[in-house]
């Protein structure tokens, strides 16, 4: 049983999909950088200087017993240009992806190579033209 793991934990699609995972969240952490900290702001100056995150709806006000309940709206917008840039942002890395892929496909592929029964024939050839 563990030969057998070891065989599906190797295999190579299990590594290149380990891989995608871990810079998938190191390009999540970029993206939310740059959602939080370039994005944001500018929007919110756009504006008048709203913070996103921290609009709120009160639901219920807090009383002795209770905290207050919001709706935290604004943590729902934050959460939709998040998506919205990430998103962008892989259409971006795949449209680039395939366009490096389309030069590689443009290029011609090489002549097949003559097949052993072509060079026969072709050593014939030459010695009947030689008589």
């Amino acid at each position: 049983m563990l030969k057998e793991f070891k065989k599906f934990a190797m295999r190579g699609n299990v590594v290149d999909l380990a891989v995608g995972v871990i810079i998938g969240g190191a390009f999540g952490k970029i993206v939310s950088s740059l959602v939080n900290d370039v994005v944001m702001p500018l929007l919110g100056l756009l504006v008048g200087g709203v913070n996103f995150t921290d609009l709120k709806l009160p639901l219920k006000e807090a009383t002795e017993g209770s905290e207050a309940i919001f709706l935290n709206y604004g943590q729902f917008i934050q959460s939709i240009f998040d998506f919205l840039i990430i998103a962008f942002s892989i259409f971006l890395f795949i449209k680039a992806l395939n366009s490096f892929k389309k030069k590689e496909e443009d290029k011609p592929a090489p002549p097949p190579a003559p097949t052993k029964e072509e060079l026969l024939l072709t050593e014939i050839r030459d010695l009947l033209k030689e008589k």
